[in-house]
């Protein structure tokens, strides 16, 4: 693993104080993979400043709904870092009608992801400098699209019978309302 790689595992270890779990792999290349989940949302502030000074450069971030089988209400938001080749993936959990704070003071590319986020899933976004909605027309309700087809099922791939045998009969119960 490389020395960034290795810092990035002390600062977890510093911010969080026992509320978070890192693991790290290494494939046969010896690039390595962490997997970092916080237990508390208001780790990721102090945990991005960290990371951004070391540098890391934030890759992407994805929302997820949490396991609904499992009766886990909210959602799950995993930042995915680039630390000199290697990737390290941090996932905090987000309650219903919680927030999480804006990593655009580090990370200027934060920016449409979390605007994004904001408007798909209702997930309030602390900090934000421009909240402005992306594509949703203001007059609609947040998470709008979660109504129907939970956006997450439409974006993965989803496009199979399975999904469209959704859609039809959600719009058959709504026809009969």
């Amino acid at each position: 693993m490389k020395d960034i790689a290795a810092a990035a595992g002390s600062l977890v270890a510093g911010l969080a104080a026992g509320r978070a779990t890192l693991v790290w792999r290494t494939d046969g290349k010896g690039v390595a993979t962490g997997w970092c989940v916080l237990t508390d949302p208001a780790d990721l502030a102090p945990l991005a400043e960290g990371l951004a000074a070391l540098p890391a450069r934030l890759s992407a971030i994805t929302a997820f709904g949490a396991d609904k089988a499992k009766k886990t209400p909210g959602f799950r938001v995993a930042y995915h870092f680039d630390l000199d080749g290697d990737t390290l993936t941090v996932t905090v959990p987000v309650p219903e009608g919680g927030s999480v704070a804006s990593l655009t003071p580090w990370f200027a590319n934060a920016d449409w992801p979390e605007r994004e986020m904001a408007e798909l899933y209702a997930i309030a976004i602390d900090g934000h400098p421009d909240p402005r909605r992306l594509f949703v027309d203001e007059q609609l309700g947040a998470a709008v699209f979660d109504q129907y087809i939970p956006f997450s099922a439409m974006v993965n791939a989803a496009t199979t019978k399975g999904l469209w045998e959704q859609v039809i009969a959600r719009g058959k119960e709504r026809a009969k309302e």
